[in-house]
């Protein structure tokens, strides 16, 4: 004998599903063979041995069986498997519990195997993923290549030396006040040079990185230099680019790092993602839609308690779409049960990421027709896409048309030495965010917190979500200007409501990053909204850059004297009034947002 024999009983169903698996795993390093043939070449081992459980054979002739002998033919291939027969030769308790546990099963084998075909289906091999991760770092560097690409479309309105929020002075101010270490505080590469010309270099590099990541090549490379600028980008952006979908998309850039493979050659096909990576990524999925669902009731609000949420959702989202509006007049009922079935999707199905293949499926499917419904009735940017392509790693290879599959090749990714010690850590510290979604944190946690702290400003570790307290009021920012101080006209914004029967927009996967800020700015007031008087200026400056996210300059000789900002309260139209009509919104008056307002002598400021 070259090889250990594992003998099982060829008979049973059960048996030979879970040999299947464990020869996937094993692969040629173990000779499995039927008791039915193993009798006349063991007649040392009784008939009933050979029943009660399999027994693995090793070359020099000694033998465990049951729990044990699993345990020792999967252990070089599986570091759960390693563990578990550390434990069994050191821990007698665990020992037992194992078999114990194993003679149980050997036991109830029909009761089991009904619970394999309902948990594996009808195959028990260990699953792979090869087709999935390739879609999923396409789709990523997609995703990449879009926000940056509307990065740099805004980039001179809202952070240029005439936008709302000028890079260089932002930079220039925290270094002042924090000194040395203020990369650690901010980190960026525009610290090299705090200017637009640099926010657009970072952004061309990005945008070459993501198209040769598209083809497949040198991945770990170009993700890496993603998440850098992606991370540079979004610390320049401040205010505009505080979404937790830039934090997901520098988060999910990170691991997309060790899941890659180093090729060369464009579209040479997929490759399976190394295990610890993508267990990482589903971590990371699990803590985006598991939290989400927590916020909702730990914030305390009664909308979402009540179910009854989605009554104000699709009216008081920052961007509604057209199908919003035909959402928001579905009957009570409806509604009330879509938010039922959104806290199942959100706080029970999570855990089946982790279950076998069945289960998996279904929270797969089910995350990704929430994320399909979300993104059917408002705009949110990349977030839906983003969230769907994390899901795709849930999918193994027999979900996807044999062609694709024909295409899984093994190769290269970042070395384990480099990959285990990132990794790990990230999972550790992954605990703090998590748990802060319920609003609490063990005082034994106190050290891992403090760890969290000083990577946090990284945003590779992040806390997620969207819509803890649902706003149940919509109120817009009307923005008047005027030369005399009595003529006043409106500033029309591109997607944002304004006008009653403008047709809501369809806009995503872009995000126009002014138009988002203005519905936050509308839950606040303006002490509270610092960036609101810099957009003020510039429009009394007539700055073509700022002018440049509008609609329309109503000023296009001369910029006007005086500006002032109201607060309407914005309403759907019932179908009546919008068959009547034809408009989408009805509005009333609530108050002043900004009183009159002019620049000083300086002409910088008002």
């Amino acid at each position: 004998m070259t090889r250990p024999v594992l003998v099982f009983d060829g008979s049973c169903g059960f048996c030979r599903k879970w040999i299947e698996r464990w020869r996937g795993i094993s692969g040629e390093s173990v000779h499995y063979m039927p008791a039915s043939e193993a009798e006349a070449l063991y007649p040392q081992i009784s008939k009933e041995e050979f029943e009660r459980a399999v027994q693995l054979i090793r070359p020099d002739g000694s033998r465990a069986s049951g729990a044990a002998a699993v345990l020792e033919i999967t252990a070089p291939h599986a570091i759960t498997a390693q563990a578990g027969l550390t434990l069994y030769k050191r821990s007698r308790f665990f020992a037992g519990i194992s078999d114990g546990a194993y003679a149980f099963v050997a036991r109830n084998r029909l009761l089991f195997s009904r619970l394999t075909a309902l948990l594996w289906g009808a195959s028990t091999q260990k699953p792979s993923f090869a087709v999935a991760n390739g879609l999923f770092l396409r789709i990523l560097a997609a995703i990449f290549l879009v926000a940056l690409l509307s990065f740099r479309h805004q980039a001179a309105g809202l952070h240029g030396p005439d936008g709302i929020l000028p890079v260089a002075p932002f930079f220039e101010a925290v270094g002042a006040r924090i000194g040395p270490s203020a990369f650690w505080a901010l980190p960026s590469l525009v610290w090299l040079s705090p200017s637009l010309e640099t926010l657009l270099l970072l952004t061309d590099i990005g945008i070459a990185a993501s198209l040769v990541a598209l083809l497949g090549v040198i991945q770990p490379l170009c993700f890496l230099v993603l998440w850098a600028v992606m991370l540079s980008l979004c610390t320049a952006g401040q205010d505009f680019y505080s979404f937790q979908w830039d934090a997901l998309l520098i988060e999910t850039g990170l691991l997309a790092v060790f899941m890659a493979p180093w090729r060369w050659k464009p579209n040479a096909g997929f490759s399976e993602p190394p295990r610890l990576a993508r267990f990482a990524a589903v971590a990371l999925l699990f803590r985006l839609i598991f939290c989400s669902g927590v916020v909702k009731l730990s914030s305390g609000d009664d909308t979402w308690r009540s179910l009854r949420a989605l009554d104000f959702h699709f009216l008081t989202q920052p961007l509604p779409n057209p199908l919003a509006w035909f959402a928001h007049h579905l009957p009570v009922d409806v509604l009330t049960a879509a938010c039922a079935i959104l806290f199942i999707i959100e706080l029970i199905l999570p855990f089946a990421f982790f279950l076998p293949r069945n289960p998996r499926l279904v929270a797969a499917c089910a995350t990704i027709a929430l994320q399909i419904g979300i993104a059917l009735t408002g705009n949110f940017a990349f977030f839906n896409i983003l969230t769907i392509a994390l899901c795709l790693l849930l999918l193994d290879d027999r979900c996807w048309p044999g062609f694709l599959r024909q295409k899984g090749l093994r190769s290269v990714c970042v070395t384990p030495w480099i990959r285990v010690p990132v990794l790990v850590p990230l999972l550790v510290l992954s605990l703090v965010p998590l748990l802060a979604s319920f609003r609490t944190m063990p005082s034994f946690l106190a050290p891992l917190a403090e760890a969290y702290s000083k990577v946090a400003p990284f945003r590779s570790l992040n806390g997620y979500g969207l819509f803890a307290v649902m706003t149940t009021q919509r109120r817009e920012i009307i923005i008047q200007g005027s030369y005399d101080g009595h003529d006043w006209r409106t500033y029309e914004f591109r997607y944002k409501p304004g006008t009653l029967d403008r047709p809501l927009p369809i806009i995503a996967p872009y995000q126009p990053r002014l138009d988002w800020q203005m519905w936050f700015a509308a839950l606040g007031r303006i002490e509270t909204t610092p960036w609101f008087p810099n957009f003020l200026t510039r429009l009394l400056q007539g700055s073509p850059a700022v002018l440049a996210l509008l609609e329309k300059n109503p000023f296009p000789e001369n910029p006007p004297k005086f500006v002032h900002a109201l607060l309407d309260d914005y309403t759907f139209t019932t179908p009546a009034e919008r068959r009547e009509s034809g408009a989408w919104w009805k509005r009333e008056p609530v108050s002043i947002y900004c009183p009159e307002a002019s620049l000083n002598a300086s002409n910088r400021d008002f």
